[in-house]
């Protein structure tokens, strides 16, 4: 396995390649990625409601970043194989933060478990995701 890779690195491919993105890896191991993002008014429901798709990107980022580590490298050209999330509670904050962690990494697939929530209240998760990364061959 390559070097870990940096965050700082992680977040320039990000900033390159997929400004649109609008969240960023907060910090990455080789088991597990933190993802982090501040919602804009297009990513509010009425109520102040941080929206599915966004809740859902964030969890497939989270799992992208989490590849990298898993795999010890930037793969920009991983994607997703399939992704399943379960909404548990409204999201309301500021700020939505998704965790990562390494369920199983292979030489053609890493999958992970998320888990989101608001602000700095990580205890009350808002949704829970599984996923699979699949690597290019």
């Amino acid at each position: 396995m390559s070097e870990l890779p940096t965050v700082d690195a992680i977040n320039a491919m990000i900033d390159e390649l997929f400004s649109s993105n609008g969240s960023h890896c907060a910090a990455v191991g080789t088991d597990f990625a933190l993802a982090h993002m501040t919602p804009d008014q297009n990513a509010l429901r009425p109520g102040d409601f941080i929206s599915g798709p966004t809740q859902f990107g964030l969890a497939d980022a989270a799992l992208w970043y989490l590849t990298f580590g898993a795999i010890g490298r930037i793969e920009p050209m991983a994607l997703t194989s399939e992704l399943s999330i379960r909404y548990l509670r409204p999201a309301q904050g500021k700020q939505l933060w998704a965790r990562a962690t390494l369920d199983k990494a292979g030489r053609r697939n890493v999958v992970g478990t998320v888990r989101l929530w608001c602000d700095d209240d990580e205890d009350r998760i808002t949704a829970t995701a599984q996923g699979t990364y699949a690597l290019p061959m």
